[in-house]
């Protein structure tokens, strides 16, 4: 739904921008009309049901269990319930998850991995691209009503992408996907560098532009972004959902509004070359963390998750004990 709204703003933008650009107050058109899917938005939210997890925390058990059948059979759905009846019981003798829970080893790797999914979603510029792809076909060659069309290209492989990608989810593992998603935005980045210099002020850049950014966003919306808001949603506990998932989206919007600010100052005061280049190394950063610091969770339940980064932290724990003996 959100590519498909993208696609729309990006198609409408250039209806109004081509057939009324002249006028003056042509930017009050586009934000009346982006205000109807958040309306649309608020009444389908109406009937979407709630999460088994918080029907069981309010004790409709069954209500729960009936949402969990219409994504499993029937006995993996009474597993499951009766996997989150356990870590609800062994919630109710725990206090309240607050701050004072980053004091535990296990809950601080959370934390920082649901941080670090949140930032990486981010530097591979894929909001840059969304918000300024005119700007940058612009920058490239285009006049501005060939770059407001052209942008529409953006958000139709943006859609075809997403319904890929969500297939993807169910036959391949999130760290493989992840990363395959990040190698294709990165190298999508090096090769806008490198052939921005190559072709400077060739009438074939803006075409080679457009096609490397359709390209970066099949990377993007085809395997990065999916998996980066499903691992957010995974690897948190139920007792810190709410908190984590608060400071890890706040992160996500802070890289996002950061990347945003500073993309139009770098496009006018670096180039179009160099700014990719930026972007290509915060790529192969991005990389790293996801090879280095992220687990699979395809396949997990919650509950078998939080109990994997609890022992986890306990077999850590028992090791370094081990080797300070030995010492």
């Amino acid at each position: 739904m959100i590519v498909i709204g993208q696609l729309l703003a990006f198609t409408l933008n250039a209806i109004i921008g081509t057939a009324a650009g002249h006028h003056e107050h042509a930017w009050c058109y586009m934000l009346v009309i982006a205000a109807l899917p958040a309306v649309f938005l608020w009444f389908g939210m109406l009937i979407i049901p709630e999460s088994p997890r918080w029907l069981a925390s309010k004790g409709k058990m069954r209500a729960a269990l009936r949402i969990l059948e219409q994504v499993r059979d029937k006995n993996r759905a009474k597993q499951e319930l009766g996997e989150i009846k356990t870590a609800m019981d062994e919630e109710s003798k725990m206090e309240k998850a607050g701050f004072k829970e980053l004091t535990v080893p296990w809950v601080r790797r959370i934390v920082f991995l649901g941080i670090g999914i949140a930032v990486v979603s981010q530097i591979t510029g894929v909001n840059s691209v969304m918000y300024y792809g005119t700007e940058i076909l612009k920058n490239a060659g285009f006049q501005t009503e060939a770059a407001l069309i052209g942008n529409i290209a953006n958000g139709v492989i943006s859609v075809l992408a997403v319904i890929v990608g969500i297939w993807l989810l169910g036959k391949v593992g999130r760290r493989p996907m992840l990363l395959t998603g990040l190698i294709g935005t990165t190298s999508v980045h090096v090769m806008i560098g490198i052939l921005s210099l190559a072709f400077s002020g060739s009438a074939a850049l803006p075409f080679i532009v457009i096609a490397l950014t359709v390209t970066f966003m099949a990377f993007m919306q085809g395997a990065v972004a999916p998996v980066a808001w499903l691992m957010l949603s995974e690897i948190l506990p139920l007792r810190l959902r709410g908190l984590g998932m608060g400071g890890s989206v706040f992160c996500l919007w802070i890289a996002n509004f950061t990347i945003g600010l500073i993309f139009p100052v770098l496009l006018h005061g670096a180039g179009l070359s160099a700014t990719f280049f930026i972007f290509a190394v915060l790529g192969v950063a991005a990389i790293t963390f996801v090879a280095k610091c992220l687990p699979e969770t395809r396949g997990w339940t919650l509950e078998q998750l939080e109990n994997h980064f609890r022992t986890y932290d306990l077999d850590e724990q028992r090791t370094a004990i081990g080797s300070t003996r030995e010492s």
